[in-house]
């Protein structure tokens, strides 16, 4: 990132297992629509493999009730710390920012008591009258309550 680069970040606690939250968005991103359609209308593979970072994958989401797309390659996936890192290279979200690009990192919390998600924005404004995504980090929190709603139901 530029050295005019901004950055924006927040945490949520989830109830989900951190192993299975990241799984959602490192390998199985195109199940969001269904986990939670008022905020994804969908997710599709464009190039590569799902879970495989190179990939190219295509958000389709509504914000502030209106349609938008971003095309993101998928950088970087560590299993290990789940850590998932995302580039955007077109879409909406390039009208208003040069680079934008984002990291979800889910962390256990002790005795298996679900997990913490932090989202990171990196991004460069086109220019300064270009707001911060605030909006976007709602998405997010919005997105993120509903996959570990999903996930909980779907447990033993």
């Amino acid at each position: 990132m530029s050295q005019n680069g901004n950055k924006l970040e927040i945490e949520i606690e989830v109830k989900a297992p951190a192993a299975k939250f990241h799984q959602v968005f490192s390998c199985k991103p195109h199940i969001m629509a269904s986990m939670s359609p008022q905020s994804i209308q969908g997710c599709d593979l464009l190039e590569g493999e799902w879970g495989k970072p190179g990939c190219i994958i295509c958000w389709r989401y509504s914000h502030d009730g209106s349609p938008q797309i971003a095309k993101e390659i998928i950088e970087a996936i560590d299993n290990e710390n789940y850590i998932t890192n995302y580039k955007v290279i077109e879409g909406n979200l390039l009208e208003l920012y040069k680079s934008f690009c984002s990291t979800v990192k889910v962390t256990p919390k002790e005795n298996d008591d679900g997990s913490l998600v932090h989202w990171i924005f990196e991004y460069e404004k086109l220019n300064e009258d270009v707001p911060d995504p605030t909006g976007k980090l709602q998405i997010l929190i919005d997105v993120a309550k509903d996959i570990d709603a999903h996930l909980l139901s779907q447990q033993p």
